[in-house]
């Protein structure tokens, strides 16, 4: 599907939906404890369908009702087929660890981008707890788990590769028969989320110890809870970024401001970029400032990337932006996807193996007179030029936030082409409708 982004009038307000993370973390824990929970506000979406899909093929019941899905748990079993994970690495990662927990041979896989993504770490960090299993890559799904070997101990595994990593650990750790330690070798990236699976397992019943560098996790019974859902910051950022090149600005509303999540920090970026932030206790509003450049570290919200990059292309000055190296190795190379996109929008964009450098479009060219015959292009006026003989395309490379970024700069400029748009329902499958929603001029074809 291929959606074209024109120049827009953006203003109105969005309600975004709810968090895939804690969605997908309500679910896992839910299979894990006797009786029935409750996941109130759950995300619908390709990723979550893919997760409730994949319990249920060992033993788990996920009753959907209206905006409540009602989650019976505690009686896992072998599948007699794959478990089929779709695009969902959180869904691979986390049930490589919870069918090490099942007796019974469980063979993992998932979709084209889903076999290209590591496991490697977590797979070994299983086997110094006692779990047998196997990859089909040498890095990478399918999975195959040997069940009923899970014996707890001490185990390592680095902290900058996948938070999901610790966060399948600390899943299956209260099954330990004693204690479970998780060492971690590197210092921890994408801290917000290994919090976020801490708070959402004290929910149901569990307690972790978090000393440093370490994890403890006693013999501990999960039991039933409900979960209420919150809004998903990572699907708001593409609207409160929009807010961002509004005159009359865009609110943004199922927000918790007090939130764990780590893409919250959007709202110091867009501060900091000269943009009009005001919040209250479940809103945000962003409205139009004169954006500027700015450098940042993204190691804990790496999933801003593509967003941050697209402003930093319509701001003035040069940006940076560092902690990116683990956005090569998502649903998309999303460090090269976002060059080859801006790129092709005349925008100046340097990438390195931890770092991408952006001049944005609205910084003025410094010239030496002496040297120049005549006035040099205006870097915002080339970049208006860029689709006079047809339309930019942009190739989302399949990505949900290559595209839904990239839907900022046709608001702002317009005259692009998004193709392979319809992945947004991997996390989001309203976007493009909340996108005209307010006021985004857009038209889908195929």
């Amino acid at each position: 599907m291929k959606v074209a982004v024109n120049k827009s009038a953006v203003k109105g307000v969005v309600n975004v939906p709810s968090s895939k993370s804690m969605t997908i973390r309500g679910l896992m824990c839910a299979a894990l404890c006797r009786g029935t929970s409750e996941i109130v506000h759950p995300l619908v979406s390709e990723d979550t369908n893919a997760a409730a899909g994949v319990l249920g093929k060992i033993g788990v019941t996920v009753q959907k009702e209206s905006d409540l899905w009602r989650v019976a748990g505690g009686s896992l079993r072998s599948s007699p087929g794959e478990l089929n994970c779709g695009e969902s690495a959180t869904t691979m990662r986390f049930m490589t660890a919870i069918c090490s927990l099942i007796p019974g041979t469980h063979t993992l896989v998932g979709g084209p981008s889903l076999t290209r993504r590591p496991v490697k770490s977590l797979v070994e960090a299983l086997r110094k707890l006692g779990v047998k299993s196997t990859l089909g890559g040498k890095t990478t799904p399918p999975v195959t788990v040997q069940g009923g070997t899970f014996r707890g101990g001490i185990t390592e595994i680095p902290g900058n590769v996948s938070s999901q990593f610790i966060s399948a650990l600390l899943l299956i750790a209260p099954f330990t028969p004693r204690e479970l330690n998780i060492k971690l070798t590197t210092p921890m990236t994408s801290t917000p989320y290994v919090l976020m699976t801490i708070w959402c397992l004290r929910k149901f019943g569990i307690n972790v110890r978090h000393e440093a560098d370490k994890f403890v996790v006693r013999r501990q019974r999960y039991m039933p809870a409900r979960l209420e859902v919150e809004g998903d910051w990572s699907s708001a950022s593409y609207f409160l970024a929009l807010g961002a090149v509004s005159e009359e600005g865009v609110t943004v509303e199922n927000l918790s401001t007090s939130t764990l999540q780590g893409d919250r920090v959007i709202l110091d970026h867009l501060r900091r970029m000269g943009a009009n932030v005001r919040t209250t206790v479940n809103t945000v509003t962003v409205s139009e400032g004169k954006l500027k450049a700015i450098r940042a570290d993204l190691s804990d919200s790496i999933d801003l990337l593509p967003t941050l990059a697209v402003l930093a292309a319509l701001a003035d000055g040069k940006s940076e932006f560092t902690g990116i190296e683990r956005a090569r190795i998502k649903e998309s190379n999303r460090v090269a996807a976002v060059r080859e996109g801006l790129q092709k929008l005349g925008v100046t964009i340097t990438e390195d193996r931890d770092r991408l450098t952006i001049i944005g479009l609205k910084t003025p060219v410094k010239i030496d007179e002496s040297k120049m015959e005549e006035a040099p292009p205006d870097k915002a006026e080339e970049a208006e030029k860029i689709g006079e003989k047809g339309p930019a395309l942009i190739d989302s490379h399949g990505d949900h936030r290559i595209a839904m970024a990239f839907s900022i700069f046709g608001a702002a400029k317009g005259n692009i082409v998004i193709d392979g748009a319809e992945c947004v329902a991997k996390t989001y499958p309203g976007f493009w409708e909340a996108f005209k929603n307010v006021g985004g001029e857009l038209e889908i074809n195929g």
